[in-house]
């Protein structure tokens, strides 16, 4: 877990473990493969609905990159669980969404998110965003 003196303190890639929260199989694949490819550990959750409680099984939880759409609860609701959660409240969680908007965008910042990461990923551009957040440097990026 990120230290809860420090919340945003770096975070070497070979070191992270990340929760993906995407319901989409493609999409998983690709950020898995993105994120494999960096040497970052990840998880996979399909619905906001018990992220927190998954979470906590988790040995080590450095982001969790969050779909906004999802079934049974989406993003925002996690969102709200998981900055409740005495152990997750300051892990890093980012958008990631087709809903790339300005408003969205917006939305996201205001809901407490740490980052936005609109789809369609840019594979070229992922590695480096994902480098970022865990660098403690906020991305909001359509």
């Amino acid at each position: 877990m990120v230290d809860v003196n420090n919340p945003k303190e770096s975070v070497s890639p070979k070191d992270a473990t990340v929760l993906v929260v995407e319901d989409n199989v493609s999409n998983f694949v690709l950020i898995a493969r993105l994120l494999g490819y960096m040497g970052i550990h990840c998880e996979w959750k399909t619905s906001g609905y018990e992220v927190v409680e998954y979470a906590d099984t988790l040995p080590r939880l450095d982001m969790i990159l969050m779909d906004i759409r999802l079934p049974y609860e989406d993003g925002y609701g996690a969102l709200k669980k998981i900055r409740t959660s005495p152990s997750l409240s300051n892990t890093r969680v980012v958008a990631v969404t087709a809903e790339a908007s300005v408003d969205q965008l917006n939305k996201s910042r205001d809901a407490g998110f740490d980052g936005f990461i609109g789809k369609p990923l840019d594979p070229d551009r992922f590695p480096e965003q994902i480098r970022r957040i865990l660098d403690g440097e906020p991305v909001w990026e359509l």
